[in-house]
């Protein structure tokens, strides 16, 4: 999630276990506390895959946040002692802290190495996207009340209803997700498509419109499915380019890759360029993670030492303004394919809906 959320996640279950005892004080650790598992995103693994796959990998990983915990709170006893609570109070507080960082990273797509060293696939349950207004609002609302009224006697418990508002909210995210699947999934069944894999994640800023990738061999399928969608899902038939695939097997950035995005991903020749994209995050046209992973030579292709990821585009307001509309609009068109960048559009000239 940003650090926005993250820093107010953290301040509110400060807030809700030490405010009585430290007032605004606690609101100002929880968010410095809350933030700190991100700053690994300063380190420079060496191209652009490492930066990717290796961000939210040990300092996300709940065992070090575990042992960190152990050793923040044995210091702060050690050094500033406070007569008003136990150890286990304040372990129980920097533990939750820590923890809840990277749990709550689980929940977007971006993939989180919850039990870093061991290699399970990253998890990304992908119920909520990076930045959900609705997840975030009752912490900042509880973290400016506590800045202005304080923390003291009973005010500690607005941080901890916020906590339960946007725990419910999760909760809501999850059941959004379970429908989209289902509905996809039966229109999957009604035309006899049998998919490798589905990948479900949310369209920006809310949790109500959600972004469906069914992979299924050399294509694969996108689709929005909405609560208030009246209508089967429209399925996006779109080249996956799989066949350029073999060209990276013995390229060690291209496996790791392959796991970190657990294969949901896809491969064009752009000109003398072979291009992978990481189809779990964004939309076609805006999909922020395209690496140069090889350039034709001679007719044969020459994987890069070192993985530059391409630019691109965030999109305008406008496009947001469409997506918005379809959250409440089911039968508005959302143009994907017009949105796709200059490097894209000759990529999907192979199109069709089933």
């Amino acid at each position: 999630m940003d650090s926005i959320t993250q820093a107010v996640l953290g301040a509110s279950i400060q807030g809700a276990l030490l405010g009585r005892w430290q007032g605004r004080k606690a609101l100002l650790y929880g968010a410095m506390l809350g933030t700190l598992p991100d700053l690994d995103v300063v380190i420079d693994y060496g191209d652009a895959v490492a930066d990717m796959t290796y961000h939210r990998g040990f300092s996300h990983s709940l065992f070090v946040l575990s042992g960190l915990a152990l050793l923040l709170t044995w210091l702060a006893r050690r050094f500033r002692p406070h007569p008003g609570y136990s150890g286990r109070r304040l372990l129980l507080t920097v533990w939750l802290i820590l923890f809840t960082h990277p749990v709550l990273d689980a929940f977007t797509s971006y993939g989180t190495q919850l039990f870093w060293p061991l290699m399970p696939i990253p998890t990304a349950w992908s119920s909520l996207f990076i930045i959900d207004p609705l997840y975030t609002l009752p912490l900042l609302v509880a973290v400016v009340i506590g800045l202005f009224n304080g923390l003291r006697e009973q005010a500690w418990r607005v941080p901890a209803v916020a906590l339960a508002l946007s725990t419910l909210y999760i909760g809501f995210s999850l059941a959004g997700k379970y429908m989209a699947e289902q509905r996809v999934e039966a229109e999957l069944a009604r035309q006899g498509i049998v998919a490798e894999q589905l990948f479900i994640t949310p369209t920006p800023l809310n949790s109500l419109l959600w972004r469906v990738i069914v992979l299924d061999g050399e294509h694969y399928h996108e689709a929005l499915v909405g609560w208030f969608d009246d209508a089967p899902p429209q399925l996006q038939r779109l080249p996956r380019g799989t066949q350029l695939r073999e060209q990276l097997l013995d390229s060690p950035a291209h496996q790791r890759l392959a796991w970190f995005t657990d294969g949901v991903l896809r491969y064009d020749q752009i000109g003398d360029r072979l291009i992978v994209t990481d189809l779990r995050l964004g939309m076609t046209g805006f999909h922020p993670f395209r690496f140069d992973f090889a350039r034709l030579q001679d007719g044969q292709w020459q994987v890069h030492r070192h993985i530059e990821r391409l630019p691109f585009e965030r999109g305008e307001p406008e496009h947001l303004l469409v997506l918005l509309k379809r959250i409440w609009q089911p039968q508005l068109p959302v143009p994907l394919l017009a949105w796709a960048g200059e490097l894209e559009k000759p990529l999907l000239s192979e199109t069709g809906s089933r």
